[in-house]
């Protein structure tokens, strides 16, 4: 048996481009026979609804909204929902597993990080970066930046792009022998594409999936749906 994720998702309590909250995502999943659901909000370098004027502790305990109330949802349905975050750089973004809430709050002083030591950070504190959606093309960024040596992963399938970027990102993870990860970016809950993983077993935290992930156990997914809701 086959367990079904989906990897990337947004709330609206914590990101302005998202309008669906957290507790509709756990909600709309659930209906879809999805296991589970990871919230990857964007982070304070990102489209962020939490004002960047308060002290840390209290833009933590913000961020994390979206992330709790699908959570409380998903407890209340059967669905299990993980905690990750979407950092950006430049119009670039990267998704980040297997770290908590508790890691932001231990680490106050991130963003003063250049991006690669961030990236290296993470990853020292065992957490996985996966680089997302790598060859979007969007007016407000000025140039794809490709940091290989610093991400476990691509996303390879994002099923918000287009083939045209969805394509050179295979051949990205292909060429450094990175992680291949697929995911939605889910902004508004009921979409045409849907695109995640298969887990062989349920997971019980990111650090699971981590694993599963580095063991190469996971297996990528594009589904797509008629206007009812129903896989096609």
């Amino acid at each position: 048996m086959l367990y079904k994720y989906e990897t990337h998702a947004h709330t609206s309590q914590t990101s302005k481009c998202s309008r669906i909250t957290g507790s509709e995502l756990a909600r709309f999943y659930k209906s879809l026979g999805y296991s589970g659901l990871f919230v990857t909000d964007h982070f304070f370098n990102g489209n962020t609804t939490v004002p960047r004027e308060l002290d840390w502790e209290e833009r933590v305990r913000l961020f994390e909204l979206g992330y709790l109330d699908a959570k409380a949802e998903g407890d209340r349905i059967g669905l299990d929902v993980f905690f990750g975050w979407e950092y950006s750089w430049g119009g670039n973004d990267f998704l980040i597993y297997g770290l908590g809430v508790d890691w932001l709050l231990a680490n106050p002083d991130q963003l003063s990080l250049r991006p690669r030591e961030y990236m290296q950070k993470v990853r020292a504190d065992g957490g996985l970066v996966i680089h997302a959606h790598p060859f979007r093309e969007a007016g407000y960024i000025e140039s794809i930046k490709l940091i290989p040596r610093d991400v476990d992963g691509v996303e390879v399938i994002n099923s918000s792009r287009p083939e045209s970027e969805n394509s050179p990102a295979f051949w990205y993870a292909k060429n450094y022998n990175l992680l291949r990860s697929a995911g939605s970016d889910n902004h508004i809950g009921k979409r045409e594409l849907l695109a995640g993983v298969y887990l062989p077993e349920k997971i019980a935290t990111s650090q699971d999936f981590v694993k599963l992930l580095k063991d190469g156990r996971a297996e990528i997914f594009c589904d797509r749906y008629d206007p009812d809701g129903k896989r096609l």
